[in-house]
């Protein structure tokens, strides 16, 4: 298993602690602690060589990886981010390990509370997920959320293990250093308090727009979703509400959730018996049900590559060098797949037209789903990169709706010793 590192108090207290733990148990997976060295700051090449030396003296396996490459002019936080799940999922791959563990804690659960109620109320007032899974493959796991920065601190004295203060976390010109010298202990308990709520009220309407998903939907065709137009009238009008974001931004390969307020007048739309799109995704009505799928314009031209890329937003793709990923386009209409007779043919060609083909120049190849094990679905959008654990059982239904063969389940200690994590 994975444990990221950055030499800060809380990663090294995770560190140890899952060490002290795996030499309690028989047959327990290797630990490798991977420190990520962004590039950004002289001195983290020089943090990351403490974390070695740290690992080397105590018997545990190390790796540095590396964020290479020209860095963006702005929105350098996000993008550092980003690269770090990212480089932290490939050295996993590496290992053959599925399971990356992280150092958040119960601080870190307060401040981004904070931030985001900042930003207004919604899905984000859950604040960080106990585990998140990445690619549809790996887990990111947090097992440190409900304990105090303090509390791990004092662990480390107590271990006489010294840890590395980042200067950045004293730097007011970013927003988490301003909302942590901010808060009080009490503020953050009860940030804490509401965002427990919040994520137990966003788990359950989660399950009952995932019911109303199962029992109304179906794939007709690749990239294309029909139901009864008796799903516009269901009892639970916040489960309807989000449902229809959901299906949206699947169908619309969106990676956020269209917003509440455009989205109930789309519903109202709807019901009134007009047509709709929302989240790039074309909501149809039609006498022989209510179709769903991606509209046809702003449609990616992307060079494979030999490891899997997101297409769309809604295909994991690879295929060898020169190949284009494209879409059929008007083609669509001479390789039309089979459906039953009631499914307007128009319907079925706008659908097939933003679906995606390998192509050679000017040669179509045929359709890229066929040529992928999995059709090249994990995990489908909005979750199709991270898939926050609150949102398992509705993404468990598109999963089902999709037709992808993805098994997803928590991690959990028998999860570690069945997958035999190295």
């Amino acid at each position: 298993m994975i444990a990221a590192v950055s030499g800060g108090g809380d990663s090294l207290a995770l560190l140890f602690l899952l060490n002290d733990f795996l030499d309690t148990q028989a047959d327990a997976p290797a630990l490798t602690a991977v420190t990520v060295d962004h590039a950004l700051r002289p001195e983290a090449a020089d943090e990351a060589r403490f974390v070695a030396a740290l690992c080397r003296s105590h018997g545990i396996a190390h790796k540095t990886m590396v964020w290479r490459g020209e860095k963006p002019a702005t929105g350098i936080s996000a993008s550092a981010r980003a690269a770090r799940l990212d480089l932290l999922a490939q050295a996993a791959r590496d290992a053959g390990a599925g399971l990356i563990f992280t150092g958040h804690t119960q601080d870190d659960q307060a401040e981004t509370v904070s931030m985001r109620a900042d930003r207004g109320t919604g899905r984000g007032s859950a604040g960080i997920a106990p585990a998140t899974l990445h690619d549809g493959s790996i887990w990111f796991a947090r097992p440190l959320l409900g304990l105090h920065r303090g509390a791990l601190r004092d662990y480390l004295v107590s271990r006489d293990l010294r840890w590395i203060d980042d200067p950045t976390n004293d730097n007011p010109a970013y927003e988490r250093v301003r909302v942590r010298k901010a808060l009080d202990a009490e503020t953050a308990r009860k940030l804490v308090h509401e965002a427990t709520d919040a994520a137990a009220e966003r788990m359950a309407l989660g399950a009952r727009a995932a019911r109303l998903i199962d029992a109304h939907w179906r794939c007709v065709a690749p990239g294309l979703y029909r139901a009864e137009t008796a799903f516009l009238d269901a009892d639970d009008e916040p489960a309807l509400l989000y449902a229809l974001r959901v299906l949206a931004a699947m169908a619309g390969g969106a990676a956020q959730l269209p917003a509440i307020e455009p989205s109930g007048r789309v519903l109202l739309r709807l019901r009134d018996g007009f047509c709709a799109t929302l989240s790039r995704a074309v909501l149809d009505l039609r006498s022989s049900g209510f179709y769903l799928h991606r509209e046809r314009r702003n449609l990616p031209v992307l060079q494979a590559a030999a490891q899997h890329i997101l297409w769309d937003g809604r295909y994991r793709l690879c295929a060898d060098a020169g190949v284009t990923i494209a879409p059929f386009g008007v083609l669509a209409r001479d390789c039309l797949p089979e459906t039953a007779s009631v499914t307007p043919q128009d319907v079925l060609f706008a659908a097939q037209f933003a679906e995606p083909a390998f192509w050679e120049g000017e040669t179509c190849l045929g359709p890229a789903r066929n040529r992928m094990k999995d059709g090249g679905l994990r995990v489908p959008a909005p979750w199709a990169h991270l898939l926050p654990s609150f949102d398992m059982v509705l993404a468990q239904a598109l999963i089902r709706l999709t037709g992808a063969k993805t098994v997803i389940a928590l991690p959990s200690a028998d999860h570690i010793q069945r997958r035999g994590l190295t």
